[in-house]
């Protein structure tokens, strides 16, 4: 019963989040100095009156904003997010097409940061005070204050420019047909954009699997584990992991939004296409029908993500199920 009533808490939260966000976007839109119209025709001077009114009934911007925002709505309840006014396609449709090259740079950061940053973690408190506890948190503490956009400029530079080991940008190789791609040739130009996103999320994971695994280490039980013989790899299996796991999960998949918003930032640089740089092209081009329906998306996904942790808590450690 607990069960059916937390999900169905959470279930609200969710339909109210979402609610809210959408409005909070409209309004942020229409108090845009951005003129969809001027965005969508360029730099074409010759745009009559009689255009300009044409083009802004079509799209519905004639009308009042609180009857656009219903309308948009009442269509998003039927499952139509609508058509995209840059590219002339229904937007569930670019979201399709740009979700799978945002899943796999953001599913491989976010393992690879979590991995690491767990590991890295562990080392230091198991070294703590030693030279090699000082060089992890030092690379933490750099991590934590490096803007993703800086780091993908300089990994850009060392390793495009001047290493020339991987490609500049871009999913697939420059004029090759897209059934002539071989995977290979789509990892080759996810490594640089990977391994940025990836070191966005690895500083907090360390410093916090640090603190944690150090508190483990000296509490009384571990101590009466050495007392007994346990080496130091035995009480980090047996004592340890578990117990640091826990707070590390719930951390990390709370760092979904960081990591949505990192992927921005990420695309950009490397002019990946994916959800990022789409939802910055409908934000300066004024898309506003693209712009709710990934910004939604979006949310979704860092709501499902913090319910995950939820859930992977409660499995982790029973005593939480009785929360839920």
């Amino acid at each position: 019963m607990k069960g059916i009533q937390y999900f169905t808490w959470k279930f609200i939260r969710g339909i109210t989040l979402l609610i809210g966000l959408s409005i909070l976007t409209f309004v942020m839109m229409q108090c845009s100095p951005i003129d969809p119209i001027t965005a969508y025709v360029g730099g074409d001077t010759s745009l009559t009156l009689e255009q300009r009114q044409a083009i802004e009934a079509y799209w519905g911007l004639d009308r009042p904003p609180s009857e656009q925002y219903m309308t948009w709505l009442g269509n998003l309840l039927k499952g139509d997010f609508g058509v995209s006014k840059v590219h002339g396609k229904p937007v569930i449709d670019i979201i399709k097409e740009k979700a799978l090259a945002s899943a796999a740079l953001m599913g491989i950061s976010w393992l690879l940061s979590g991995l690491i940053g767990f590991i890295l973690g562990v080392i230091a408190a198991v070294r703590k005070g030693k030279l090699i506890d000082r060089i992890i948190k030092w690379i933490a503490y750099v991590q934590a204050s490096i803007p993703t956009f800086w780091l993908g400029l300089v990994l850009l530079i060392i390793f495009s420019v001047w290493l020339k080991w991987f490609p500049i940008g871009i999913s697939v190789p420059i004029g090759v047909a897209s059934e002539d791609v071989t995977l290979l040739d789509r990892l080759h130009h996810l490594i640089l954009p990977a391994v940025t996103l990836s070191i966005l999320g690895i500083g907090s994971v360390i410093l916090h699997t640090r603190e944690k695994m150090v508190d483990v280490l000296n509490s009384e039980y571990v101590i009466f584990a050495k007392a007994r013989g346990e080496t130091t790899w035995q009480i980090i299996k047996n004592h340890g992991l578990r117990n640091v796991a826990l707070p590390a999960i719930t951390l990390h998949f709370a760092y979904f939004g960081e990591l949505f918003g990192g992927s921005v930032l990420a695309e950009q640089v490397f002019s990946y296409p994916g959800l990022g740089s789409t939802l910055t092209e409908a934000g300066l081009k004024g898309d506003l029908p693209l712009l709710m329906g990934i910004v939604l998306i979006s949310a979704v996904f860092v709501f499902v993500g913090n319910m995950l942790a939820d859930l992977l808590n409660a499995i982790i450690n029973p005593r939480l199920k009785e929360g839920i």
